[in-house]
């Protein structure tokens, strides 16, 4: 019996292994080869962001250096984490870090639901010509540059002239001035931006609404839904995966908000509800030629905001099966 086992296992020691062939053409080259006039469409994308958002990453070591211009980025002398450190025990940090969050959230709460609704309403006209007067009326307010936006504002809230005050007045109250006086001010900016982008965000939704099958709602009908309830059981469920995409891309911005609007809004009177971090960076980096502390606080918000993203996608993944990855 031994000896057979032997003879056996001896013949298939023999035997040669077959070979097994390295494949001669990756996946990629494969996949390149087949859609090449894809990749070719978007290539210059690609080459965007890699001129202008990968590559000037290699500035980002002047955040722990001491950058002297003359000396450029490699002759500046490294000086680790002081100017973090520098950021965190100053004055301004907490009400950077309370202004900025108080007014992304208030954004975040007012701002998003607002295209939503708005989609949803559209969504329910039966008139096309009325539909489309309405869709043409809230996405004309996002083509106005920043500069005309607060031109606006502070035409409509001037406590003399704006017709806002002069509404107020005729109701009995007195004039506000709401550019002025600190606790108007993030109330102002929010609703102000949620007129402005309301209907261009409204956009994404409308597609995916436009994408349900008709079918379902007609078998709602059939046993006696209302439209409310359609809305709920059947838009709502449906259009789920798009609204965590964009409320996951949305949480990425949390610590990032608007120089341009917040700049042009902001004076010595509100500065106390108005000053964000992005204002301070252009403070000391560009006026006070701060450089390596202004990158600092630049990049400690970015990280900020990287990790935001990467916990919401997370729960999002696990809570609702969606995610960006």
């Amino acid at each position: 019996m031994v000896d057979l086992i032997l003879a056996n296992s001896s013949e298939l020691i023999s035997e040669p292994l077959p070979l097994v062939k390295p494949k001669r053409v990756s996946v990629f080259a494969k996949s390149l080869r087949k859609n090449w006039d894809l990749y070719l469409l978007i290539s210059p994308v690609i080459v965007y962001f890699i001129v202008f958002e990968y590559i000037p990453m290699y500035g980002l070591q002047i955040a722990f250096k001491n950058f002297v211009a003359v000396k450029g980025i490699m002759g500046s002398p490294w000086v680790g984490f002081e100017h973090f450190d520098r950021f965190f025990r100053s004055y301004y940090f907490w009400r950077l870090i309370k202004n900025t969050l108080g007014i992304s959230l208030y954004s975040l709460v007012v701002g998003f639901p607002a295209p939503l609704i708005l989609a949803l309403m559209i969504n329910e006209v039966r008139s096309k010509r009325f539909q489309k007067f309405v869709q043409t009326i809230t996405y004309a307010p996002h083509f106005l540059s920043t500069v005309v936006m607060v031109g606006l504002i502070l035409m409509f809230l001037s406590p003399n002239k704006g017709i806002i005050n002069h509404l107020i007045q005729i109701f009995g109250g007195q004039p506000i001035a709401f550019l002025t006086e600190p606790a108007w001010f993030k109330s102002v900016y929010v609703f102000t931006g949620v007129w402005q982008g309301m209907g261009w965000g409204s956009i994404i939704y409308l597609a995916a609404l436009a994408g349900i099958d008709p079918q379902m709602h007609e078998a709602a009908i059939m046993d006696g839904a209302s439209r409310i309830r359609r809305i709920w059981h059947i838009n709502l469920p449906s259009i789920m995966p798009t609204i965590m995409i964009l409320l996951i891309l949305n949480m990425g911005h949390v610590m990032s908000v608007g120089f341009e609007k917040v700049f042009l809004m902001q004076n010595n009177l509100n500065v106390e509800a108005s000053d964000v971090i992005s204002t301070y960076v252009y403070r000391n980096g560009i006026l006070g030629a701060q450089y390596s502390f202004s990158a600092a606080v630049g990049l400690f918000n970015s990280v900020v905001n990287f990790l935001l993203l990467l916990i919401v996608n997370s729960i999002a993944r696990r809570v609702k099966q969606t995610a960006l990855w």
